[in-house]
Formats: structure tokens, C-alpha cells, sequence
């Protein structure tokens, strides 16, 4: 910090040494005067005051500080005073900025029970500021967002007694009402004469064998997207001699929530049917997934819907899929039970690392072991006692064995050949592709619900799954 005595900016390079020695006669021809006047007080030492140097020049500053008390940092040119450095300079470096607070948790309620069609719940302190669909989708995950948003347009959902809008921001506290299910609009389907596969065939039920690429309904929306699915084919074979169907009530293993229609294609809770809405699933009882090939049961009449549904819901059957896995399996067979539930980051997959989730068993057994060019497969049969969205799936790639083709989960797109002992790396020009799950659904046993006909329904590998293990065996 300068000295308060220090001349101004730009006086400082000028001379005080003839004002210095005048000042200094002065006050020795004072003190000499004193003395001859016998004045002999104490003796003093001669002090010299600069700032009595400095005074005249001072004054003499046309800087706008000169008679103002404190330090003068800057001369005339616009410099500061110091009771103002405090709201006028600026600070050398940035203040840090903080860490931002982590957001609050909001808790899922798996055990929310309805009491007389109605479920009621408490809005957290933690949800104030969140729009009320992105909550009851977080506190009931079980439920997508796309079928929150459906009840709340239809009126299903209530604060307070009031009818809201998906975009009502909560403010925390509130009691929210919700009845019932979502109710899907009917499709918008129309019969288009695709090909079906029929196992078997009587005046109730039909079981077809459903190819790989084929959804089995599609959506609400216009009749432009809603083609080339089973329900189309369905309708133009069977006509009116069908099921006016309702929502599938049986939880089946394969029903995959497509990525752009998946509040259509995810699975429900397994429950007894409920009465069947005229046009909404025509004949459907359970699902396979888009890309999973195999045996689907459809019903003619609506009382064969619902002794079928309950079966389904029940598990009071036998399903039997076929999988090729990658990786050897070490044992020759075994059981998986792990709870399913569906992954809150990415809403069309499930997971098993996730607590509180519903219960599922798959017991599998080693049919083949292939040893091949591009790696280590096993061939499983897959028996399931319960259904839930994909089990069968989600349950191989927990134990480290993926199906062959579920790019979902977690298997490759490509299949190259394997890296051999002392070569860098294997062969980029020969890689296999299967465009589609390695998953089929071989076996279906049941009781016939009217006439108590045990039916033991088979169906074989498609070409392209047993072209892609021939490919596979070559060496």
C-alpha cells in the first residue's frame, strides 16, 4: 500500500530538495532566534514533516479525491476512492459456484391397493414443482406415462374432487384420486387377407403360429399404422366369428412395449377378464412380441375369451420356448427366480435389480452346446410358471447368457468370428446377423375349456432360425 505522504501520480519524478533545505533554514533560525531570547527549553530534535512538502502540490491536483480523507489510489484520470472499492472493482476471480442440491427423492408405491375401484395417495413434499402425469408415472412405475396421461384426459384422475390437466404442477400435500384403469380407445383396425399358420381350429378357439415381424395389434391411431398386424389378419379370416375381445388379460412373457406404441404393447397385471369391450382386441388372449415367432392362442366367442383369460391369468397351462443363448452355460440345466420389474431410466426394457418387483420363475435346460467359429451358444428350452414382459429375456442376460438377437438387452447386432490363440484379431469380412430375437414359443399345453380335451400344440423352428444354426455349425 503507498504512503500517505507520497506525492500525487505524475509529481512524483519532481524535485523537493530546494523546499526541503528552505524549510530547513527556517527552522533552525527559529530555534537560534529562541536561544538568544533565552528560551533554553527542552531540546528538541529538528523533524522535517513531508507532507508539508506535499501539501501545495496536493492542492494544486485537479483529482476529485483531493479533499476527500482516505488513500488516493489514482490520480485525476478516474481513479477510485477507497470506500467505493467495495461495489465498484471487480473481483479478480469468479466467486466458485456451488454445488447444485441433489433433487429430492421421490418413493414408488408397488403395494398401491384400490379400494372400491379407486386409488388414493398423498402427493410427497418432494414432488412440488413436478407435473402431476411425470409424478404418478414415477410413484407407480408399473404404469407408463403415456397410460397416466390417458387417464387423466379421461377424466380418471382428481384433486381434490377436480378434474386436472397432465401439465398441473404440484405444489406437494395433495390428495389425488384415481379411478380405475386406462381406457384404450378401439382400434382402428380393418381385415387385410395376410396369411395365418393354424395349429388347430374348432368353433372356440383358434392357435396360430405367428412369424417374426408381425405385431399382433397395433395402435389407436389412424388405420394407416394399424396394418399388417395379427388382429388384421385375423379379422379377414375369421370375420365376425370372433371374440369382441378386451384388453389381454394374461401377462404373457413375450408382450414387448414397442418404442413408439408402448403404452399399447405393455403387458398388465394378470386378473381374471373383465367384460369385453366390443372392438378393442378382437379374439386376443395373450401376446408375443414383434420380433418372437410361435404359438398364440386366439378365441371365436366371448365366453371362450374369458375361461381362456383366466386360464392364462391363472397359469393353469404349459408354455415351452425355445432360446439360443450366447455363451456356454455350465450347468446342464437350472432355475432363475428373480422379481421383474420395469427399469425407470428406459421404459421399454425391464430388470431384475430393481426391489420390490413382481415375482418370476423360469426354469431352463440345455438342449445343444455349440462350440463354433464365431464363439460359444447354447441352445435352452425354456419353461416359465409365471408370464411377466419379458421374463424369458430379461431373466437369460441376468445370469450373463443374452438371447442371440435381443439387441434390447444387451446382445450384439454383429456376431464375428471368434478371436483364435495368437492371432491379433478374428476376420472382420465374416460376421453373422439374425435380425430378430432367437426366441420361440415351441410348446402350448392345455385343457380345452369346454370340451376337457387335453391339446399338446407343437411348433417347429423357422427357416431363418435353423438356417442361422446351420450357418452357425459351419466350420
Amino acid at each position: 500500500m503507498p504512503s500517505k505522504n507520497m506525492l500525487p501520480k505524475g509529481k512524483r519524478r519532481q524535485s523537493v530538495k530546494g523546499d526541503y533545505r528552505e524549510l530547513r533554514t527556517q527552522i533552525l533560525d527559529q530555534a537560534k532566534a529562541r536561544a538568544e531570547a533565552g528560551d533554553l527549553g527542552e531540546e528538541t530534535e529538528a523533524t522535517y514533516d513531508t507532507a508539508d512538502l506535499m501539501r501545495v502540490q496536493v492542492f494544486e491536483s485537479k483529482s476529485p479525491f483531493a479533499h476527500v480523507p482516505g488513500l488516493v489510489t489514482s490520480g485525476p484520470n478516474g481513479g477510485k476512492h477507497p470506500q467505493e472499492e467495495h461495489t465498484l472493482a471487480k473481483p479478480r476471480y469468479d466467486r466458485p459456484k456451488l454445488a447444485a442440491a441433489p433433487a429430492p427423492e421421490i418413493h414408488t408405491l408397488e403395494d398401491l391397493q384400490a379400494e372400491n375401484g379407486v386409488r388414493k395417495l398423498t402427493a410427497e413434499p418432494a414432488a412440488a414443482g413436478m407435473r402431476i402425469d411425470a409424478y404418478l408415472a414415477k410413484v407407480m412405475p408399473d404404469i407408463s406415462r403415456a397410460r397416466v396421461v390417458l387417464l387423466i384426459d379421461e377424466g380418471q384422475v382428481t384433486i381434490d374432487g377436480k378434474a386436472v390437466k397432465a401439465s398441473l404442477k404440484l405444489k406437494g400435500g395433495e390428495a389425488i384420486e384415481i379411478e380405475g384403469e386406462p381406457r384404450l380407445a378401439p382400434l382402428n383396425a380393418t381385415p387385410e387377407d395376410i396369411p395365418l399358420e393354424v395349429i388347430y381350429e374348432d368353433d372356440d378357439m383358434a392357435v396360430i403360429n405367428k412369424p417374426a415381424g408381425m405385431m399382433v395389434h397395433a395402435g389407436s391411431g389412424s388405420a394407416e399404422h394399424n396394418s399388417g398386424t395379427l388382429v388384421n389378419a385375423l379379422l379377414y379370416r375369421f370375420g365376425g366369428n370372433l371374440s369382441s375381445g378386451s384388453q389381454p388379460v394374461a401377462e404373457d412373457e413375450e408382450a414387448e412395449p414397442d418404442a413408439e406404441l408402448e403404452d399399447e404393447h405393455e403387458a398388465i397385471e394378470a386378473a381374471p377378464a373383465p367384460s369385453p369391450a366390443p372392438g378393442l382386441r378382437p379374439g386376443i388372449v395373450h401376446r408375443l412380441d414383434k420380433q418372437t415367432s410361435g404359438l398364440i392362442v386366439v378365441a371365436k366367442n366371448d365366453s371362450m375369451h374369458r375361461k381362456l383369460s383366466e386360464m392364462f391369468a391363472s397359469r393353469n397351462l404349459r408354455k415351452v420356448y425355445l432360446a439360443l443363448v450366447h455363451g456356454d452355460i455350465a450347468e446342464d440345466e437350472g432355475t432363475v427366480q428373480l422379481p421383474i420389474s420395469r427399469d425407470l431410466v428406459r421404459r421399454i426394457r425391464m430388470t431384475t435389480k430393481r426391489s420390490g418387483g413382481r415375482s418370476a420363475v423360469s426354469h431352463w435346460r440345455v438342449l445343444d452346446r455349440l462350440d463354433t467359429a464365431y464363439g460359444k451358444f447354447t441352445l435352452v428350452e425354456v419353461h416359465i410358471e409365471t408370464g411377466r414382459t419379458h421374463q424369458i429375456r430379461v431373466h437369460m442376460q441376468s445370469i450373463g447368457h443374452p438371447v442371440v438377437g435381443d439387441f434390447l438387452y444387451g446382445a450384439p447386432h454383429r456376431i464375428p468370428l471368434a478371436v483364435k490363440p495368437g492371432k491379433k484379431s478374428s476376420d472382420e469380412s465374416r460376421t453373422l446377423e439374425l435380425e430378430r430375437n432367437f426366441l420361440h414359443a415351441a410348446e402350448l399345453d392345455l385343457t380345452h375349456p369346454r370340451t376337457g380335451e387335453e391339446l399338446e400344440l407343437r411348433s417347429d423352428l423357422p427357416d431363418e432360425l435353423t438356417s442361422f444354426l446351420d450357418q452357425l455349425r459351419r466350420p
